[in-house]
C-alpha cells in the first residue's frame, strides 16, 4: 500500500512594496569586492569607504555630524573647531574628540551612525547621473564605526518604503512648503508642530532639518505625515488665490437730462442691468485639491 504524504502548507511571503526608483548604486558591489578605499560621488552627496565598508556619508540635504553633536549638547562649537584644526590634517578627528575627553566613545558612535545613515539615504537615492569613485581618499573624521555596505543598502530601502507608505508623493522632500490653512488637530505631535512652525513658503525639508538640528529623514517622515493629513503641501501644488471681481449690488442706467428747463420731466428709473456671467468671479475652494490628492494617495496604497 502506497502512502501519499501531504506536503506542508506554504507560509505566505510578505511582498515588499515596489516603489519608484527602487534600488541602489550598482557600483557599490564592485567596490565592496575590491575592498576599495575612497569616496563615491553621486548627485545626492558622497559616501566614504575604507576597505570596502562605509565610514562616513555626507549630503547637502542633511545636517552634518558637527550640527547633530552641537544641537544635542554633546559638544560645543569651540571644541569642534579645535578638533578640526588639531586632528583634521591627520584624519583623526573622531579619535581626538574621545581622547581629549570632549565626548564619550559611545555618544560619538551613536551620533556618527545617525549622521551616516541619514546622509546615505540621499546619496543612494534615485539618480539619472553616473556615479564616480575617487580612490585612495580618506575622510578627515577617521575610523569610528565602519558599516557594511549591505547594511547601508538595506536601511536605505527600508526608509524609502516607509516614506512611500506614509505618503507616496516625494515632492514634499525637496520643494518649498506651505501650510494649507487647515487647523492642526490633537493628533499632531509636538515634534510635528515644531516642523509646522518653520514652514513659511520658502523653506524646504532640508532647511527645516538644519534649523531644528535634527536628522533630515526624521523631518521627511513628519512632513509626509502632515501632507497625508492635509496640513502641508508644496508651494507649487497650492492654487493661487482667486481675485474676486467687485460687483456693485445695484447697477442702474442713469436717467437722461430734462430737455427743457421750463417744464422738466423726471425720467423713470431704468431697469437693473444684469451682470454678465463672464464677469462673475468663480469660487474655488483650495482644500478640494488636497482632498483629491489624499483620495488618490489612499487608493494607490
Amino acid at each position: 500500500m502506497t502512502t501519499v504524504r501531504t506536503p506542508p502548507p506554504t507560509l505566505p511571503v510578505r511582498q515588499r512594496t515596489q516603489i519608484p526608483g527602487d534600488g541602489v548604486s550598482p557600483l557599490l558591489d564592485r567596490l565592496v569586492a575590491e575592498r576599495a578605499t575612497g569616496v563615491l560621488m553621486r548627485d545626492g552627496g558622497m559616501l566614504h569607504l575604507s576597505g570596502g565598508q562605509v565610514v562616513y556619508a555626507e549630503s547637502p540635504a542633511t545636517p552634518g555630524l558637527d550640527a547633530l553633536l552641537i544641537a544635542r549638547g554633546a559638544l560645543d562649537e569651540e571644541g569642534w573647531r579645535e578638533a578640526i584644526a588639531q586632528a583634521g590634517p591627520l584624519r583623526q578627528v573622531g579619535r581626538f574628540l574621545v581622547d581629549s575627553g570632549r565626548i564619550g566613545q559611545g555618544a560619538l558612535e551613536l551620533c556618527h551612525l545617525g549622521a551616516l545613515y541619514d546622509a546615505a539615504y540621499f546619496v543612494l537615492g534615485p539618480s539619472g547621473a553616473p556615479a564616480r569613485f575617487r580612490y585612495g581618499e580618506a575622510h578627515w573624521l577617521g575610523p569610528v564605526r565602519p558599516v557594511p555596505v549591505a547594511a547601508v543598502e538595506r536601511e536605505t530601502l527600508r526608509r524609502r518604503e516607509l516614506l512611500h507608505r506614509i505618503w507616496p508623493d516625494p515632492a514634499t522632500d525637496r520643494d518649498p512648503l506651505v501650510r494649507t490653512g487647515l487647523p492642526a488637530g490633537p493628533a499632531v505631535t509636538s515634534r510635528q508642530r515644531a516642523v509646522l512652525e518653520r514652514i513659511d513658503g520658502i523653506r524646504t525639508a532640508a532647511d527645516i532639518s538644519r534649523a531644528l538640528g535634527r536628522p533630515a529623514f526624521h523631518t521627511l517622515v513628519d512632513l509626509r505625515r502632515l501632507a497625508a493629513a492635509g496640513l502641508v503641501a508644496t508651494r507649487a501644488a497650492v492654487p493661487a488665490p482667486v481675485a474676486h471681481a467687485t460687483v456693485p449690488a445695484r447697477a442702474t442706467v442713469p436717467a437722461p437730462l430734462a430737455p427743457a428747463p421750463a417744464r422738466a420731466t423726471v425720467s423713470a428709473p431704468a431697469a437693473e442691468t444684469p451682470v454678465p456671467a463672464a464677469q462673475q468671479a468663480p469660487f474655488a475652494d483650495p482644500h478640494i485639491t488636497f482632498l483629491k490628492r489624499l483620495r488618490d494617495a489612499l487608493e494607490a496604497l
